[in-house]
């Protein structure tokens, strides 16, 4: 069955290169979910993952000529939203990497029901994450970046990318033992 969806998207694709507009607005259909949700991971929100996803978008249809078949289609367009996510993040650079968490007032979400923690809450915590700490995570955790590549794309030492991606963990980690207590506290009655 896999091959038969490679095949589905390498004739949408071969629409694209010549330039049929339905062929692309189908690759859209078809890739969209998938790729706002790589988006949603880099994102505070819903609204700035469909920017980040649009402007994903503009940039791969503006490439087209880029990809040389090497490795999977939707794997080149998932580095493009990644690179997109990376150059917002870049010129949005006014954040400033703080120690003290207290100071940043993040809200933790206790959506979770009797089966534990959903992807879904696991995801509202990432997206809680400063805006640093979110990228690096993402890109050490999710995305299969060394540190010496985060560095090199987001412009910080490799030292500060593997001391982010541990402060990140860090507070990802409180964030679950604080609900793991509310849950025992809850139960207890």
């Amino acid at each position: 069955m896999m091959t038969t969806v490679d095949n589905r998207l390498q004739t949408i694709w071969e629409g694209c290169l010549r330039n049929d507009r339905k062929q692309q607005e189908l690759l859209y259909k078809v890739l969209a979910p998938k790729m706002l949700a790589v988006c949603m991971r880099y994102a505070h929100d819903k609204d700035e993952a469909q920017d980040i996803l649009q402007e994903g978008f503009i940039k791969m249809f503006k490439n087209m000529s880029n990809y040389r078949g090497e490795g999977s289609l939707e794997g080149w367009i998932r580095r493009i939203m990644v690179h997109s996510a990376i150059s917002r993040y870049r010129k949005a650079k006014s954040m400033v990497l703080v120690d003290d968490f207290a100071e940043q007032g993040i809200p933790v979400s206790s959506s979770y029901n009797d089966n534990g923690l959903e992807a879904r809450d696991l995801m509202n915590m990432v997206q809680e994450l400063p805006s640093t700490y979110r990228s690096v995570f993402n890109m050490y955790a999710i995305e299969g970046f060394s540190h010496q590549e985060i560095s090199s794309k987001l412009g910080m030492s490799e030292l500060l990318s593997r001391t982010t991606l541990h402060r990140a963990r860090t507070l990802l980690k409180n964030k679950l033992m604080s609900l793991a207590i509310k849950e025992k506290a809850c139960l207890a009655g």
